[in-house]
């Protein structure tokens, strides 16, 4: 396939995942009076799709009406940061049309826009561009790796360095995927529906694999005792939410609660007996588990489960994932209805209990709500009365844990988080209705960060004899960057002109007992012995 294969077949992907989500938006703006559909007919180029359906419209109609109308139709569902998506795909499909040539870094950017943007209206095709992206990416690199060998005459490994310092590769060893290059940066990021649908790697999807390169931090570890107490009935919090900024750990956390409870062996995941013993208990529970992520269930587009269960809402899709046919059976009309199943929340909890609910993205699914209750998921208002009614079933049913996870609080928040208007109103409003029983939950502290990393990238240390030889090897390298400073770019340098600003000047000072020190202005914690300082 050629690049241009390629982006033709991700434009084909973008028209199918784009097209419902576009005239679902315009038919409801044209609802509120806002817009015309007419008009919005007037923006395709093409004359024979002014009498299709929006939905059966090509990128390139799609894509203009989307930038046209943005502010009277798309600007409170989705934010600048799409609305810049928008923008270049429309440079890309350009391109393509008029069979421009494409590099392999064109093609990727153009795959990576596509999947974004596919991504932020929760369009399963995402999973199919990325899957393009990803091959795209494995070839590149394929390349490269050739070209270096034919350099090197056909090798890569370089003849090792005389004397007693081993090679880093050496002292410290690369997991597989590390060491062979099949390491995508992209699959760094956790996702926790992929390994909800049993795919992924193994560092994800197997739980003793992912305990085994997981650092449990202070606060993860916190998390997880206070999971084991809650679903054994000894304690905890009934309501968890997890707010950080991307990036900061949430869908990690909530990964290792849904392997925790998965029903593995604790002997066969590394640091649990440790947190069992904090907790208290001698076992674990076998918890009943639900994951909704808002990005991958859509909210106008029913989902038919293998068992023929055709589901609507959030709360059809959590009682599916509770108990199958029988527990949806028991909100089937609230789910049929869009309408909130209040206190029957509660009575599935109790019978279907000990249950573990994670919930991530919500708001990316609440800012695709409408006003008014004419998508299958329900309106705006009802999603946040369903909210309110799940986080009190929670805390009254007595065995089941609710975790969240909300994007960072300020109002700087991530845009490719929160979305446009509706986004930041869907944040605001679940954020003062978990609030009310919310247990405060904070991330890594970035002393944590490196253990994080080091877990990820490289194989555990074999023994004493390794740890010398990490220390050596540690050792010579800052040696080197310290005696060959001028061979390196600034950013290998230390701060000294910050840390000299900082530096406290020469002084003496006298203590009341007649003893005097030249030198840095002492604290009370760096006083020397006998002074009172």
């Amino acid at each position: 396939m050629t690049n241009q294969e390629r982006v033709g077949k991700g434009l084909d992907l973008l028209c199918a995942g784009l097209g419902p989500y576009v005239e679902r938006e315009v038919e409801e703006a044209e609802r509120k009076s806002a817009f015309n559909l007419e008009t919005a007919r007037r923006f395709a180029e093409d004359p024979s799709l002014k009498n299709k359906p929006i939905a059966e419209w090509d990128a390139a109609g799609l894509l203009k009406l989307m930038w046209e109308t943005w502010n009277e139709v798309f600007r409170k569902t989705l934010g600048f940061a799409e609305r810049s998506l928008v923008s270049e795909l429309r440079d890309w499909r350009n391109r393509w049309a008029h069979q421009k040539p494409f590099s392999s870094d064109d093609a990727d950017r153009a795959l990576d826009s596509m999947e974004r943007l596919l991504t932020a209206v929760s369009a399963s095709q995402a999973t199919e561009v990325n899957r393009l992206k990803m091959e795209l990416r494995r070839l590149v690199f394929d390349e490269q790796v050739r070209h270096e060998k034919r350099k090197a005459g056909g090798s890569l490994i370089e003849s090792a360095a005389s004397g007693v310092l081993k090679p880093w590769r050496e002292v410290v060893t690369p997991h597989p995927d590390v060491a062979s290059g099949r390491y995508q940066q992209a699959e760094f990021a956790a996702d926790l529906w992929q390994v909800h649908l049993g795919e992924g790697s193994d560092e994800y999807q197997k739980p003793a694999e992912f305990f085994r390169r997981t650092f449990l931090t202070a606060s993860l570890k916190r998390l997880l005792e206070g999971a084991v107490q809650r679903l054994s009935g000894t304690g905890g919090d009934p309501v968890v939410q997890l707010q950080t900024n991307f990036g900061g750990g949430k869908t990690h956390s909530m990964l290792a609660l849904y392997h925790l409870f998965s029903g593995a062996t604790p002997a066969e995941l590394a640091g649990v007996d440790e947190l069992m013993a904090n907790a208290g208990v001698t076992e674990l529970p076998r918890a009943r588990r639900v994951v909704l992520v808002g990005n991958k269930i859509s909210p106008g587009n029913p989902a038919r489960k293998p068992d023929g269960t055709l589901v609507r809402t959030l709360w059809g899709e959590l009682a599916w994932q509770l108990g199958g046919r029988e527990a949806y059976a028991r909100i089937a009309a609230d789910d049929d209805r869009a309408t909130n199943p209040g206190d029957r929340l509660r009575e599935l909890f109790k019978d279907y209990g000990p249950c573990l609910i994670l919930i991530d993205e919500w708001v990316a699914y609440a800012r695709q709500l409408h006003d008014a209750a004419d998508l299958p998921g329900g309106s705006f208002e009802t999603q946040f009365s369903f909210a309110q009614a799940l986080t009190e079933s929670a805390k009254l049913a007595g065995n089941c844990l609710l975790v969240i996870s909300l994007p960072a609080s300020d109002t700087q928040a991530d845009d490719v988080e929160v979305g446009g208007l509706r986004g930041r109103e869907a944040l605001d409003r679940l954020r003062n209705v978990v609030g009310r029983v919310e247990s405060a939950w904070r991330p890594a502290s970035a002393e944590e960060g490196f253990e994080i990393v080091r877990r990820r990238l490289f194989e555990p240390l074999p023994g004493p004899e390794a740890y010398k030889q990490r220390d050596l090897t540690a050792r010579a390298f800052a040696e080197l960057y310290r005696t060959q400073a001028a061979e390196f770019p600034p950013s290998a340098k230390p701060p000294t002109t910050n840390a000299a600003s900082r530096r406290p000047t020469p002084s003496t000072r006298r203590c009341s007992t007649g003893c005097t020190k030249t030198g840095p202005r002492w604290s009370s914690s760096s006083a020397p012995a006998g002074c009172c300082a």
